[in-house]
């Protein structure tokens, strides 16, 4: 697997992803236009792709105008084997160097996505948009989560050797 930023040439493939998925679907496709994508990975934040035998199989994107999450999602055939924690690991490392204000996203609710985003530490604070959980994280819950991550890190390291 090769994780790096998304480019403009990945659009296809990023929005065969995006209709790919089985939970926060889009009603309409043409919701999320192509000049969108290129609008949010190249000047409103960055986005990430994770590619295999060159597909991508997920992607993320951040946006630094609304500080949110704007997508992320993991083709169906490629879940549960650690893609979103890495894209959403990057992102969020990208995300915190270029801004301390908190961050939100929407989704799901009882979806996978809920339960994901419970375990990265995210927040619910209510409700957005159509029915969806609103969550955020700010930068002392990211970076606090960071050094219990390392601190386990070091633990195995230790108990190996």
């Amino acid at each position: 697997m090769i994780y790096r930023e998304a480019e403009i040439k990945d659009i296809a493939q990023i929005q065969v992803v995006r209709n790919a998925v089985k939970e926060n679907r889009l009603s309409d496709p043409a919701l999320v236009p192509d000049k969108d994508v290129v609008e949010y990975i190249t000047n409103r934040g960055k986005g990430w792709v994770c590619e295999t035998e060159n597909k991508i199989v997920g992607f993320s994107i951040v946006d630094l105008i609304d500080n949110n999450v704007w997508a992320l999602f993991i083709d169906p055939d490629f879940e549960a084997k650690g893609i979103g924690k890495i894209l959403h690991h990057k992102m969020m490392d990208w995300y915190f160097v270029h801004t301390k204000e908190k961050i939100w996203l929407g989704t799901e609710p009882n979806s996978r996505a809920e339960k994901f985003y419970r375990m990265q530490g995210w927040t619910e604070v209510g409700v957005h948009g159509k029915g969806e959980i609103k969550f955020e994280m700010s930068y002392k819950t990211w970076s606090d989560g960071h050094v219990r991550l390392i601190k386990r890190q070091k633990q195995k390291i230790i108990k190996i050797n």
